[in-house]
């Protein structure tokens, strides 16, 4: 029996739908998420101080996103309600990083298979322990697929890059000085010669604390954070060659409905 004409298959179209994210995911600034001896570290450049890729979800939870902004937001927006009815109908401790993770993923991967264009975003959910080894992420990706990683996960753009420049040096028992070393040493491994470090106004950082009781999650910004940029460059000496961001790693060319 002939196709009818201008059939498509359902895997050519899956297919199709998933190069395309690839390619949008590829072309984004990489965020990083790392355990340490202070807590769960966040930090991805950000030159827009109104959209934020990192947020608390829960307690001891919080979200991480790299993508199209409306797209992430409206997932970090549901997931909060999601959780605040769990914990209302049953226990605070029934709000867990691991049933946020699979809640994503049902939610992505319905996405994918039905809507003509997948979203177009990565996300992590991450809850802090009382040690790093107690500590959760799951990295979730546009058709609903789920990773748990361990130690540290990176979101978008030369993922693999990133992650190799971390997995040389990273110790679960660093400091936050050394993780935030770290990070902005593995982001600027995308970039190329030449280019200027990156700024306190260039950056969102963010810190699920271990040792703070409750709500841990909390923004580390202005004079707090130009004094942690400065003790990892110091910490760091020469060795990194500079910290630098990559024009061709997102750039700032990005429009806010395309946030990285």
């Amino acid at each position: 029996m002939s196709m009818p004409f201008g059939y498509v298959s359902p895997e050519q179209v899956m297919k199709d739908k998933a190069d395309y994210v690839q390619r949008r995911i590829t072309q984004i600034r990489s965020g990083v998420v790392l355990s340490c001896e202070a807590g769960i570290l966040f930090v991805a450049p950000n030159a827009y101080r109104a959209l934020r890729k990192f947020s608390e979800l829960y307690d001891r939870i919080a979200f991480a996103a790299v993508g199209r902004y409306p797209e992430f937001e409206t997932l970090r927006k549901a997931g909060v309600r999601y959780a605040d009815m769990t914990g209302y109908q049953y226990d605070r401790r029934d709000v867990t990083a691991r049933g946020l993770a699979d809640w994503y993923a049902q939610v992505l991967g319905s996405l994918f298979t039905e809507s003509p264009k997948p979203y177009e975003v990565e996300i992590v959910v991450a809850e802090v322990g009382k040690t790093t080894d107690d500590d959760e992420l799951y990295r979730i990706i546009f058709d609903g697929s789920v990773a748990e990683e361990h130690g540290f996960v990176v979101m978008g753009g030369q993922a693999d890059r990133v992650a190799a420049v971390i997995k040389e040096q990273y110790s679960a028992s660093m400091s936050l000085t050394a993780a935030m070393r770290l990070a902005i040493a593995s982001l600027a491994g995308q970039g190329s010669a030449g280019t200027e470090p990156l700024t306190s106004g260039e950056l969102e950082v963010a810190l699920l604390e271990r040792d703070r009781p409750h709500r841990a999650f909390r923004r580390i910004i202005g004079t707090r954070l130009d004094a942690l940029l400065a003790e990892a460059r110091a910490d760091g000496g020469e060795a990194d060659g500079g910290v630098t961001a990559s024009p061709a790693d997102g750039g700032e060319t990005a429009s806010p409905a395309d946030a990285d």
